[in-house]
């Protein structure tokens, strides 16, 4: 059975589980410059390159890993949402990015590999893929509207680059996450297909849309009706809101986006709002009671958390909602159609 095939049967039966932050976990560590660079011999600083941990401190990445297992989680990320040549230019690793990536999706194959064969119940992975810090739609030079640091195909090539090493390392899944410019997002979605129609088999992409403003829209001024409508070519095996507010202000959007999608829906936002430090205080329990509304509501089928979430967060989020049915697909068509077994045509 496919990973499409495999996700799309369990989440058929319950409320999936996937993970929570790294960066806040990675904070807990208290890395020191040494602990990044490593004996690379980078010329950079190397202090805050979380993703370059899979290769010179792999124990942190699969510890966190290990944590969120503990805690419940169905599918977890690969460590690597500035892993591509863009983000890592900032530190001169750009030369590490397949090594960072492989490294990554390693660890987290091993750790779901084990613990599904410990309980037999499937663990996935799912590569992150970040959205850089350039955008295709908005100049960053407010006297030249026209602008752009980079095209389309130029990201594109930086996204297949970083998509060919996850797969390598061993993902199920190209997770294309907190999606700020529908057009960036759309050039991480022609790398994966690519990619997939190069290794001559399926491979599952999840979209996750990151809101800027209250409104629902993201940076490029799409809603979450838009941004479906977008990218629903494409088939994701889900599609979903992560990051952007906590979850009390995500409530509107997820009812919007549960009713017109038909394909899974996956939603990780942040653990409530950061302080005037920047810190989440919002408490595990306060969290999984949000994200449970939603459950009860019939509107989700993946949860997690994204920036301030924790191991705990994501436990309470898996204790509160198991037991509670998932949200379903309306009709055997749309299941059919989106277990692959026929195409998804933009009329259908």
């Amino acid at each position: 059975m496919t990973p499409r095939k495999r996700l799309i049967a369990e989440a058929a039966k319950r409320i999936l589980i996937t993970d929570g932050a790294f960066g806040t976990e990675i904070q807990n560590w208290k890395l020191a410059e040494a602990d990044y660079a490593g004996d690379l011999g980078l010329t950079h600083d190397q202090k805050g390159n979380n993703d370059i941990l899979a290769l010179t401190k792999p124990e942190v990445p699969e510890t966190i890993t290990r944590e969120y297992l503990d805690a419940g989680s169905d599918i977890v990320s690969t460590n690597t949402f500035s892993a591509n040549v863009i983000s890592q230019a900032d530190y001169g690793a750009e030369a590490l990015v397949r090594d960072i990536n492989i490294a990554s999706a390693k660890i987290a194959r091993k750790l779901a590999d084990e613990y599904a064969a410990r309980d037999g119940r499937p663990r996935f992975v799912a590569g992150a893929i970040g959205p850089t810090n350039k955008t295709l739609s908005l100049s960053p030079d407010v006297n030249d509207p026209g602008f752009r640091e980079i095209d389309f195909d130029y990201l594109k090539h930086v996204y297949r680059e970083q998509i060919d090493a996850l797969v390598e390392g061993g993902v199920d899944f190209i997770l294309i996450e907190t999606v700020f410019d529908t057009l960036n997002a759309k050039a991480g979605v022609m790398a994966a297909i690519e990619a997939g129609e190069a290794l001559g088999r399926d491979l599952p992409i999840m979209l996750s849309m990151t809101l800027t403003d209250l409104s629902g829209r993201n940076l490029s001024g799409h809603t979450v009706e838009a941004f479906w409508h977008a990218v629903r070519h494409a088939r994701p095996v889900t599609i979903g809101l992560n990051c952007s507010f906590g979850a009390e202000q995500l409530r509107p959007h997820v009812k919007t986006l549960s009713q017109i999608a038909d394909t899974l829906i996956m939603i990780y936002p942040n653990a409530g709002l950061p302080n005037e430090l920047g810190a989440y205080d919002e408490m595990p329990a306060t969290t999984a009671a949000l994200v449970g509304d939603w459950a009860q509501a019939g509107q989700v089928n993946i949860l997690g958390g994204c920036c301030g979430s924790t191991p705990a967060h994501i436990k309470a989020i898996a204790d509160g909602v198991a037991g509670l049915p998932p949200r379903q697909l309306a009709t055997p068509e749309v299941r059919t159609r989106l277990a692959g077994l026929e195409p998804m045509t933009m009329a259908a």
